[in-house]
């Protein structure tokens, strides 16, 4: 009889968590999305309450998910790393190894816009050794150290290029100053160094 209780019990409740599940799942993603497109235009000083009305949910949804702004932006952080990693395995799925470097790279300068609204938390957040950084450290390098080889072999790009110099050129426009034409000027000079990369190549 005790069993039959427990297992009736069990069918009672199953079919209504996964459907929660999913929910708070969506409306997660939904505010780390936003989040992402509000820091990277506007700074982490953005309403929370802005990001939660554009994400169609309640404040009260947003502090379910994310209990403090820290931790709002060290989930966009770790969203737009993986995205990043993500995006590179799909183009090289997808595209001559050319192609994937090339629109990997310009998929890079998002990531950075992002990057820019969170320098300071991040600083603060790497002084005292958050557990985010030990979990997606080399990631990125790794993953473009990859493309860059894939692009070498192919004969696309010249030889002697060093992927860690290329990342170095590529996080160095992190460093120029604000302004509404960030993300255009950006893209611009990575064209460039996508076609110093071509210059010299064997193909």
């Amino acid at each position: 009889m005790k069993g039959q209780q427990a297992r009736e019990q069990r069918d009672d409740t199953s079919p209504a968590k996964p459907t929660l599940r999913a929910d708070a799942r969506r409306n997660r993603e939904k505010l780390v999305d936003v989040a992402a497109e509000a820091f990277s235009q506007f700074g982490v000083d953005t309403s929370l309450e802005a990001i939660a009305r554009q994400a169609g949910v309640g404040i009260g949804t947003l502090y379910r998910h994310f209990p403090t702004r820290e931790a709002l932006i060290e989930a966009v952080y770790r969203h737009e790393v993986e995205a990043l990693v993500a995006c590179a395995e799909h183009l090289m799925a997808e595209k001559t190894p050319e192609a994937a470097l090339a629109e990997w790279m310009q998929r890079y300068v998002g990531y950075m816009a992002t990057k820019r609204g969170m320098r300071d938390n991040l600083k603060a957040m790497m002084e005292s050794k958050s557990q985010l950084f030990a979990e997606t450290h080399g990631l990125v390098p790794r993953t473009f150290t990859r493309m860059m080889e894939n692009a070498q072999a192919s004969g696309a790009i010249r030889a002697d290029a060093e992927s860690g110099d290329v990342l170095h050129a590529l996080s160095s426009i992190y460093s120029y100053s604000d302004g509404p034409d960030f993300k255009a000027r950006a893209h611009r000079l990575v064209g460039l160094l996508m076609d110093g990369l071509r210059y010299g190549a064997p193909e």
